[in-house]
């Protein structure tokens, strides 16, 4: 075993790890905090793959800007901090064995997956790469996204704004 293949392995179980405790802790922030250790986590693997630009947006845009947001989400609107009934062991078995079912899925897939050998030029100008495919090849989605977000963006003051207008006519 590598010291890669077990970089790998530990980022990968603090993704996964991360990930299931999303789904399951029962407050908000912990929530965001385990979202936060899985974000982290995936910037890692991505600096295993030599894809370290990646790993620096993934840092900055998911695990800074959009943990920020969730967090300001959260404060600025009113939720009810209360316990919510934990479900049987029966669903929770059901879940479990369609998680595994699904994994093996996975695993099989990947596992007799073939990919043919191509010249590839790794680890050479990734971040001008990335740029010369965002903007040549992929323009339209790129801009798309951008009109999107802002619709989004848009749609959420609306929404604050008729929030606002009903508790002062109330």
């Amino acid at each position: 075993m590598s010291g890669e293949f077990i970089a790998f392995l530990l980022l990968a179980l603090i993704a996964v790890t991360g990930g299931v405790l999303l789904l399951n802790l029962t407050k908000v922030i912990h929530m965001v905090l385990a979202l936060v250790a899985t974000f982290i986590s995936i910037a890692g693997i991505y600096i295993l793959l030599s894809a370290e630009f990646l790993a620096i947006v993934q840092i900055l845009i998911y695990s800074g800007a959009i943990t920020i947001i969730m967090l300001f989400g959260i404060m600025l609107t009113r939720h009810d901090d209360s316990e919510e009934k934990r479900d049987g062991w029966g669903k929770r078995l059901i879940l479990f064995l369609g998680v595994a079912g699904f994994a093996a899925v996975v695993y099989v897939g990947i596992y007799n997956l073939d990919f043919p050998q191509m010249a590839q030029t790794l680890h050479e100008n990734n971040t001008e790469q990335i740029g010369m495919a965002l903007y040549a090849k992929y323009i339209i989605p790129f801009e798309l996204t951008s009109v999107i977000l802002l619709v989004a963006l848009i749609g959420a003051i609306i929404l604050a704004k008729k929030d606002e207008e009903e508790e002062v006519d109330k």
